[in-house]
């Protein structure tokens, strides 16, 4: 406070201090909030793979074998999955798919690895979910 004019304020040291603080917080802040994003990318990448492989298999039960296409999952009635997870990018990941009529290999690749997601994940036929 400046006793002559009646000014309060800060000064230039007290607002570096303050500046410096709020640094070093975000500097631990930042990383921690990357890999909790992360970590969430991860598990709705597998639990995505698990609801394709439980409709997978699910059609199997109710037909003679695996869909051909993707689109006979989603043009059932009542269908076995409520989108098709393989067009576009869904939580930094992507997801590519093998079907024939006796087996199935789904991949959910993530877009940046180690940025979106931390592995790459498989499902294939019997709902066996790989890291």
């Amino acid at each position: 406070m400046n006793k002559k004019t009646g000014l309060w304020g800060f000064t230039l040291v007290e607002i570096l201090i303050v500046v410096g603080i709020l640094a070093l917080l975000s500097a631990i802040a930042i990383p921690n909030l990357l890999r909790a994003r992360m970590s969430a990318n991860d598990a709705l990448a597998q639990t995505t793979l698990k609801t394709i492989g439980k409709a997978l298999e699910t059609y199997l039960v109710t037909n003679t074998g695996y869909p051909g296409t993707v689109d006979a999952l989603t043009t059932a009635t009542p269908p076995y999955l409520n989108e098709n997870y393989f067009s576009g990018t869904r939580a930094g990941f992507t997801f590519a798919n093998d079907i024939t009529s006796g087996s199935y290999t789904i991949t959910a690749t993530p877009v940046n690895l180690g940025q979106s997601g931390t592995t790459i994940y498989t499902i294939t036929t019997g709902g066996v979910l790989n890291p």
